[in-house]
């Protein structure tokens, strides 16, 4: 079960990590902080962390995301700095379907809403709606490696190659 809502989370996320000649991020250290609501019964959850990230780590994840087994786009477009997509995913016979917005302003910020519906509900979960902000804050932490995600209690997880 949690291989599928990991699945089905990244199916919702897929809209913001794909590409359509998007502009590149500055490469450095990014403060993140989203915010998550799941229906039914609005459970919110927050949380802050920061990303080190560079050109090929982007790649990467937007190459994982376009790989996403069972979702397709149904449209997408990026204009005035502004990324909008619909996509539709099934996974483990949930249709999941996702629209997103995500605003740039230059190459140190975005910000992104994604609202996805889950038909039947996915582990009781019928729709999900995550809001993310991301801002550059500099360089990368000494030792630091693209891909290394750091909460606020001081632990990294390796999300890239190490």
């Amino acid at each position: 079960m949690k291989n599928l809502l990991v699945s089905a989370a990244m199916a919702l996320l897929l809209p913001v990590a794909n590409a359509v000649n998007l502009p590149q991020m500055k490469e450095g250290l990014w403060s993140i902080h989203s915010q998550t609501t799941t229906n039914p019964g609005s459970k919110k959850s927050e949380a802050t962390y920061t990303l080190c990230r560079d050109h090929a780590y982007d790649q990467s994840v937007q190459a994982l995301a376009n790989n996403v087994k069972g979702c397709s786009k149904l449209s997408e477009s990026f204009q005035g700095g502004r990324y909008y997509a619909d996509i539709h995913c099934t996974v483990g016979g949930t249709a999941i379907e996702s629209k997103a917005t995500a605003t740039f302003q230059g190459d140190t910020s975005a910000h992104s809403e994604t609202h996805g519906t889950y038909t039947p509900a996915l582990a009781g979960m019928s729709e999900m709606t995550i809001i993310m902000d991301q801002k550059y804050t500099g360089s990368c932490p000494a030792g630091a490696v693209p891909g290394d995600r750091t909460n606020p209690d001081g632990t990294v997880i390796h999300l890239g190659k190490h």
